[in-house]
């Protein structure tokens, strides 16, 4: 009896070691960053990197406070893909969320009118927060895909500069457009059955109009969320991969297919609630340091 309550302890002890250890594998302190790096934004230094780091691929942090370690770049054409915007180098990501592009542009190609995708912004090379845009995308699990069926998949690095994808809304979102069609409804529809995505972001009557279309399995729609924007493109966000510890992962969606909550934000476009005369003013938004990153992402900068 003493033999195995002490085996309990020891062992009660190493899973605390290790709890322990992965909490401090996500706390960066300041003086563990090197000088050179202190009082500068983040973002200008991984801005400064043109190709991902040699090491093991690890998204490191959340989604919006992190950075990817062993960054791969999708290719910029493929069978039935096209990275757009090409001068942004946003086209890396964590292995996996390169997989899913193959395997949801084949599936888009099969739908009439599509040639396969558009990918817009992944991450960069290494992840952490961009030069510009996004507050996301920072640990290469992220991905933004176009609204605009391809037509052709050959096209220019010029053309990919210069051409622009397609508004699907009306009425401030509160409704799809014309541009709508029943290969988008399937393309989501795909994506959020794949067990590696944890979210999409879509606009509200683009969520609402998928509720009132879809007549088979429901589950899905969970995964469907409606934000603002997001009528350009539909944003994908994948699960943290199995054994990342220093990977966090956004709380699931609340439970059901969440179409009455986009039902919800319809309606408030349409009928906007009075302001809040006692809500506080936004702050200006500040730029993140390495200070708000995970420790790891001190290494990933410094890794040739």
């Amino acid at each position: 009896m003493v033999r195995r309550l002490l085996i309990l302890i020891a062992l009660g002890g190493l899973a605390a070691c290790q709890t322990q250890t992965a909490e401090r594998a996500t706390v960066s302190t300041q003086a563990e960053i090197p000088v050179a790096m202190r009082g500068v934004e983040a973002r200008q230094l991984f801005g400064a990197h043109a190709h991902g780091s040699r090491q093991d691929p690890v998204p490191h942090g959340s989604y919006s406070k992190g950075c990817l370690a062993g960054g791969v770049e999708l290719a910029e054409t493929g069978p039935t893909w096209q990275a757009m915007r090409l001068s942004r180098n946003r086209n890396w990501a964590y292995p996996e969320t390169v997989s899913f592009i193959r395997d949801l542009s084949a599936k888009a190609a099969a739908q009439p009118g599509w040639a396969g995708l558009y990918v817009g912004d992944m991450s960069q090379p290494r992840g952490g927060p961009m030069l510009t845009g996004h507050r996301s995308h920072q640990s290469g699990l992220d991905v933004d895909i176009w609204m605009l069926p391809p037509k052709r998949l050959d096209l220019s690095a010029v053309e990919r500069e210069n051409l622009s994808s397609i508004s699907t809304r009306r009425a401030k979102g509160a409704y799809v457009n014309d541009n709508w069609t029943h290969g988008h409804h399937e393309i989501l529809k795909a994506a959020a059955q794949d067990p590696r995505v944890a979210r999409i972001f879509v606009f509200p009557g683009a969520k609402v109009r998928m509720c009132n279309d879809e007549t088979g399995d429901r589950s899905w729609l969970r995964k469907i969320r409606p934000w603002w924007g997001h009528h350009y493109h539909f944003h994908v966000r994948l699960n943290c991969p199995k054994g990342a510890r220093g990977c966090i992962d956004q709380d699931a969606p609340p439970p059901g297919d969440g179409c009455k909550d986009a039902e919800k934000w319809v309606q408030d476009i349409l009928n906007p609630p009075p302001p809040d005369p006692d809500a506080p003013k936004p702050k200006p938004r500040r730029q993140l340091q390495m200070a708000d990153l995970p420790r790891q992402c001190v290494s990933v900068l410094q890794s040739q």
